[in-house]
């Protein structure tokens, strides 16, 4: 066969999922592939969303979508135990967007570095030709003292996630399918009522992540082993969560905390609602493992987290565990 009739093989992302590729690009590269960079007691985390990728601006407010953007910074470093301290932000904007708007956008990023006690802010606009795009890189600290006092992830580790997950998967479907319906429905025609759908809106829409779990957690005397911010789904946290430490993860069905809004919407939609949990995004929330040894402690005094799962040997592999006692492969989109 000449080249010129050789067909080089071409494999499509939604073929192998985004995150075995990430593990493959990094195969053999001697680099691990981190959310943050760290450098003794200081570590770093970048994140950029892109309007028609990440938001749409139809449903999206400004405001929200700057408080949203510091969140979506912030995460990766309370994941790592640290405290945010500073974001530099770089925003492009095409010539649709007005001073005016950027001020919206503006006043919600400083709304949430407020909120999570940044001490500096920076902000540089630059021109672009696909709409909008937002880049935030945080950085943050932590005393060396807590981070040499962190302990090694070990089998039987508690995995613990800090809020319900699926809802905010749910708010950006009711988002699309209204937005489809308005869209298409004569002039003049009213825009849709979504109050019964307020809770998961709120979900997707404005976020909340609390600012004093670092010091809730250092109060009580627990220093997590490992950490994630869950934005693309549970799965494929709990997947980064066992190649961070080496181990294998078992989650439990009855143990993932889903709000009775989630359920009420993925039965209005016909969806399972244990998928929206396991691979829905925007949820926001931390996912942390903590000694075995805490878990009375971990128990009475942090009660904005829940157990859902433990790390095992490795050779198990990340599962899911029915109520029944079944295990499958957790998988992540």
């Amino acid at each position: 066969m000449s080249e010129n009739t050789k067909k080089e093989k071409r494999t499509s992302f939604s073929e192998i999922g985004v995150n075995a590729a990430l593990v493959g690009l990094f195969d053999g590269t001697g680099f691990v592939n981190s959310d943050t960079l760290q450098k003794e007691n200081v570590v770093t985390s970048h994140k950029v969303m892109m309007e028609g990728v990440d938001f749409d601006l139809v449903y999206n407010p400004l405001k929200h979508l700057g408080y949203k953007a510091v969140l979506n910074a912030v995460g990766d470093i309370y994941a790592s135990f640290c405290i945010p301290t500073a974001i530099s932000a770089v925003v492009g904007l095409s010539s649709r967007f007005s001073y005016e708007d950027m001020q919206e956008l503006w006043t919600g990023v400083v709304a949430g570095a407020k909120e999570h006690h940044v001490s500096t802010l920076h902000l540089e606009l630059n021109p672009s030709v696909n709409g909008l795009y937002i880049s935030l890189t945080a950085v943050g600290e932590q005393k060396k003292k807590v981070l040499s006092t962190r302990p090694e992830p070990k089998s039987k580790d508690l995995i613990c996630l800090g809020g319900n997950v699926g809802a905010a998967y749910l708010g950006q479907h009711v988002l699309e399918r209204e937005k489809v319906a308005f869209m298409s429905a004569p002039e003049g025609v009213a825009q849709p009522d979504l109050s019964d759908y307020k809770y998961i809106l709120s979900q997707y829409l404005s976020p909340e992540l609390p600012s004093n779990t670092i010091d809730r957690f250092l109060e009580c005397g627990i220093i997590p082993s490992c950490g994630d911010f869950v934005t693309k789904g549970l799965a494929a946290s709990v997947r980064k969560i066992a190649q961070k430490t080496g181990f294998g993860a078992k989650i439990y069905v009855d143990k993932i905390p889903i709000a009775s809004q989630t359920f009420q919407m993925a039965e209005e939609i016909n969806m399972d609602p244990i998928t929206c949990a396991l691979n829905g995004g925007d949820d926001y929330r931390l996912l942390y493992t903590i000694p075995l040894e805490k878990f009375e402690l971990f128990k009475k005094e942090i009660q904005t987290f829940d157990v859902i799962g433990h790390l095992c040997k490795q050779e198990v592999g990340t599962v899911l565990v029915t109520p029944e006692g079944a295990e499958m492969e957790l998988k992540s989109l």
